[in-house]
């Protein structure tokens, strides 16, 4: 290509909320000669799990590593710029009143929890706990999450709140990403994820838990059209993985295809906390599913 990595991205500038400019990706992108994405053999598909400013390091829920895995990723998206068909990219979007947010508790004395405080079915039996909103949900929910043998309920801080500059693309990703676009002729998918007050949604697919049928049959059937399909993003302990368990799961009866599912994992970081018990959750995918967890520079989408 005539744009250099370094045209495209300052890597210093990860997470500082830079102003992107379209109309100068669009005018780098109109001088490149890759041919269109309706032309690839081989369709791929890359999907970014939430990266948005707020997972970033200095953000409200910022993950370790975040920056460098931005950096890689986006390496990653140059590299292969004429092998990626499309791009999609995951949204987490919240308000401030959700179940898994400090506003919607309070202990005996009427505090709220502070974030990363984990509720259980016995806290709220015993009354450590009592929600604000919705007592028969919000109850019923933290049981069935056990039950399930889902994620407990974390409080997490206020993060992604629609409309704020937090819940958006970071900035020099939505740079690469959108040059893809352009230079390939597609359009950047955009998933928005996470706005039922009653349910966290880790996954792309559908909530933790809901009472009724939440999951996004339409979107798995797109990600289905792909050959080959690269995920990175953050957190790697929540969102991301859930989402590639999701993924695998709906399509468990074609493992000949769950195995072209490759994820950096230079390109995701944990929430700090929950390493070990991730590590073991990803080989359980690797055994069951036959997933990969790749180096980006190690991997050319083919």
């Amino acid at each position: 290509m005539s744009t250099s990595f370094e045209q495209l991205i300052n890597t210093a500038k990860i997470g500082s909320y830079e102003y992107v400019d379209l109309n100068e990706i669009v005018k780098l992108a109109l001088n490149e000669n890759i041919q269109p994405s309706e032309n690839d053999d081989k369709r791929v598909l890359f999907l970014g799990i939430d990266l948005q400013n707020d997972f970033m390091e200095e953000g409200a829920l910022g993950v370790p590593g975040a920056h460098g895995d931005v950096e890689r990723i986006n390496k990653f998206l140059y590299n292969n710029m004429d092998q990626i068909t499309e791009v999609a990219v995951s949204l987490d979007t919240h308000s401030l009143n959700q179940i898994f947010h400090p506003s919607w508790w309070v202990d005996p004395e009427g505090k709220h929890p502070e974030p990363f405080t984990i509720i259980t079915s016995e806290d709220v039996d015993h009354g450590k706990w009592k929600p604000v909103y919705e007592q028969e949900i919000s109850i019923d929910y933290v049981k069935k999450l056990e039950v399930l043998g889902q994620k407990q309920l974390c409080i997490w801080p206020y993060h992604c709140i629609e409309g704020t500059p937090g819940a958006s693309l970071e900035s020099q990703f939505a740079r690469m990403a959108h040059f893809h676009s352009v230079i390939r002729n597609t359009t950047l998918k955009k998933i928005v994820k996470g706005k039922d007050p009653y349910s966290e949604m880790y996954g792309i697919i559908k909530p933790e838990y809901s009472r009724d049928n939440q999951t996004n049959r339409e979107l798995l059937a797109y990600i289905r059209e792909f050959d080959e399909v690269y995920i990175a993003g953050q957190a790697e302990s929540h969102c991301v993985y859930e989402t590639v368990r999701q993924i695998a799961e709906h399509f468990a009866d074609d493992l000949q295809w769950t195995k072209k599912i490759y994820v950096l994992k230079d390109g995701m970081s944990c929430i700090p906390g929950f390493e070990e018990e991730n590590a073991k959750a990803w080989q359980a995918l690797i055994d069951q599913y036959g997933i990969q967890l790749v180096e980006s520079s190690k991997v050319t989408a083919s």
